[in-house]
Order: structure tokens, then sequence, then C-alpha cells
């Protein structure tokens, strides 16, 4: 049974969607991912985009969406660092990954980014697999 999983940032616009994408990308055996913000935001950041093409995956439909959007019921959260505390998720593991916010930086920033979430979203899998979540 694939585990739930839902990666939570304040805008739902870059490390969130960038997470969500890897995750349904290399864990579609495993996951199934969902991302969300827990503030509005009018769109994902082009930049995220563009540096997540660069790699094959294609994040241009992707939108914001806020917690209301995703289950209420997950078997994981992990939050992207994002200096806010989320309201109450039911959850059986949780994590934060602490990672900095590319916004308003360069595009090598944003790969920088890109990069380790994708090794964080493959260390997820690899402990999912394990069963040591």
């Amino acid at each position: 049974m694939k585990k739930k999983v839902a990666f939570v940032c304040v805008h739902n616009s870059c490390r969130s969607q960038m997470a969500e994408a890897w995750a349904k990308h290399l864990g579609k055996d495993v996951l199934e991912a969902y991302s969300a913000g827990t503030s509005k935001y009018p769109e994902v950041k082009p930049k995220a985009v563009q540096v997540m093409e660069e790699v094959g995956i294609d994040m241009s439909k992707h939108y914001p969406k806020l917690l209301s959007d995703i289950p209420e019921k997950i078997d994981i959260l992990i939050t992207m660092g994002c200096g806010v505390v989320c309201p109450y998720i039911p959850c059986d593991y949780s994590e934060d990954w602490g990672l900095e916010d590319p916004s308003g930086g360069s595009i090598e920033e944003f790969r920088k980014t890109r990069d380790i979430i994708k090794e964080k979203v493959e260390n997820l899998i690899e402990r999912i697999k394990n069963k040591k979540i």
C-alpha cells in the first residue's frame, strides 16, 4: 500500500512543489504525493518550473494549493523549513527538511535546491522501502 506524503510550505510555490514532483517521478510505486501551503499565492515560481523542466519533469500545470486541498489524513508530513508552525495535520510520521527558500535568488540557487530536494526524496523513498518509516 502506498504511503500518503504531503510536502508543506508557506506558499506552495517552490520547494514543496518540487518535492511533490520528485516524489511522483521517483516514488510512484510507494508514494501518493501531495503538496500544499499555509497561505495563498498566485503561481508556482517560474524558476522552479524551469529547473524541473531541465531534468525532464513538467510542472507547468502545477498551481499553489492550500492545506484544505490535500487529504485530511496522511501518513507522512514533510515541512520544508518555512519557519512557520503548520496547523495540526494528522499523520503517522513527520520531519522538517530545513531548506532555504531560493525565491528571489539566481537560477543556480533554484538548481541547488532542486538537487537537494531530489536527494531528500530519494532518501525518504529508501526509508519507506526498508520499512524505517
